[in-house]
């Protein structure tokens, strides 16, 4: 029988370097080890990603670096929590102060967790996967839910407001993340992935308006403008559409 997965490393003590206390490496210790482990996610992404490449990134042995985690896992949970600590996710301006435009801090938290997901597109598939209960990450929800409670809403229709611009940020964010490391992983631009593929997909000749937006989007393209740019008008509608929403729930609540 396959052993099972341990809930999260914030809840179960950790069994590394118990009783072997003679042979810590020297020069190592957790706060190093998770530096190095976003540094390797960060170039080479999670599928490369092992024990034993981390080790030879650190100059030591794969058992050295067990002394400080028991399992893959706990280091993927440790620095999925350490990115969720980036001032620009966590900072005190997002929702801190209890006074200002709800929308435009909810605006600010999804612009900065979109930037967190395209920055470190290894941590989108880590989200579901963990409990993500990290101090950094505990700080960022909290801030999360200090913006959403400052609409007035109940607290049950909070919740889902949350769920609703913060997935939407989560899958928007993925999909440009991924797409960025595809085009780095072949040797393009975004833009030169995008004409290559234009000039070499077409629309079948009886669903023409398949392509009728890409379309749109190669002769914005071929006018100057870029596919970034491009992608970042569409989230801010989509954003704005996301708030829309939520103010016009809120006034239906107010009625109420």
């Amino acid at each position: 029988m396959a052993k099972a997965a341990r809930m999260s490393v914030w809840l179960e003590e950790s069994r590394a370097g118990r009783g072997r206390r003679s042979e810590q490496p020297s020069g190592l210790d957790r706060e190093r080890i998770t530096d190095a482990t976003v540094k390797l996610l960060d170039a080479e992404g999670l599928a490369k990603f092992s024990m034993r490449r981390l080790a030879g990134e650190l100059g030591v042995t794969a058992m050295s670096v067990y002394w400080y985690v028991d399992t893959k896992d706990d280091l993927l949970e440790l620095a999925l929590d350490r990115v969720f600590g980036e001032p620009e996710v966590a900072g005190t301006g997002a929702g801190g102060p209890d006074d200002g435009d709800w929308s435009e801090q909810v605006r600010r938290l999804a612009t900065e967790y979109r930037a967190l997901l395209v920055r470190h597109p290894w941590i989108s598939p880590l989200v579901g996967s963990y409990l993500n209960i990290g101090p950094n990450s505990l700080e960022f929800s909290a801030v999360v839910q200090r913006v959403f409670a400052r609409t007035g809403l109940p607290m049950n229709a909070q919740r889902g407001a949350i769920a609703s611009v913060m997935q939407f940020v989560y899958g928007y964010g993925t999909v440009e993340g991924h797409f960025r490391q595809r085009c780095a992983d072949v040797g393009m631009t975004q833009d030169e992935y995008f004409r290559r593929t234009m000039t070499t997909f077409t629309a079948p000749a009886d669903k023409p308006e398949m392509l009728r937006h890409a379309e749109e989007t190669m002769a914005q393209v071929e006018a100057g403008g870029t596919v970034e740019e491009i992608r970042d008008l569409d989230f801010h509608v989509a954003l704005d559409l996301q708030i829309a929403g939520i103010a016009a729930l809120v006034a239906r609540e107010s009625r109420n």
